[in-house]
């Protein structure tokens, strides 16, 4: 079932909060800067603050509504990122080319897109950020939620060509935004070795 992101994004002047993800920051912070990819972007507000940290960064998103905010977003912070429309498994972006490959809650299901697919795109010792809510029900709208990308799935899936750095969950605390009812979050940080 395909969700309609513009008519989500279109029911606000603003579903998120505007800030980045604090488990982002925290994350990424003394990372080396390089080429992130921010996959399921939405208003942009990560892929902004990692660029405005050196990066450059990729944003994708299915949404026309919210890439339109993050370029607004973007101009008002003085950054350039790189917009793309669409989602992971229509979008055309180079293997092995990222440092950074972030995926913070992004309804992906592993019987579309296959893990190998977003594996890919990570460079050679770049870094797999994977964030998703720890209470997650299933909703009509969400699909097989057996088969979502989450850090759970993720890790158990990865192979020797990665080294897990953290799988843990994570307490939130987030006040405003569509969001700010999850108050747990899982997080996996790996890095490519091979």
């Amino acid at each position: 079932m395909t969700h309609d992101w513009d008519a989500t994004y279109s029911e606000a002047d603003r579903i998120w909060s505007g800030q980045p993800n604090k488990t982002l920051v925290a994350e990424v912070t003394g990372l080396e800067t390089g080429r992130a990819l921010d996959v399921g972007c939405g208003e942009g507000a990560d892929a902004i603050w990692l660029e405005q940290r050196g990066w450059e960064v990729v944003g994708v998103d299915p949404s026309l509504v919210a890439l339109e905010r993050a370029q607004r977003a973007a101009d008002e912070a003085d950054v350039e990122v790189e917009w793309v429309h669409g989602s992971l498994d229509d979008v055309v972006l180079p293997h092995d080319d990222f440092d950074l490959v972030s995926v913070h809650y992004a309804p992906i299901f592993l019987d579309q897109m296959p893990l190998e697919e977003l594996t890919r795109l990570v460079a050679v010792g770049g870094t797999l950020l994977v964030v998703h809510h720890a209470e997650f029900h299933a909703h009509p709208e969400h699909g097989d939620i057996t088969q979502l990308l989450t850090p759970d799935n993720v890790a158990a899936r990865l192979g020797d060509d990665w080294r897990i750095l953290v799988h843990e969950h994570r307490d939130r605390d987030v006040v405003e935004g569509r969001g700010a009812h999850h108050h747990e979050d899982v997080v996996l940080r790996a890095v490519r070795v091979n």
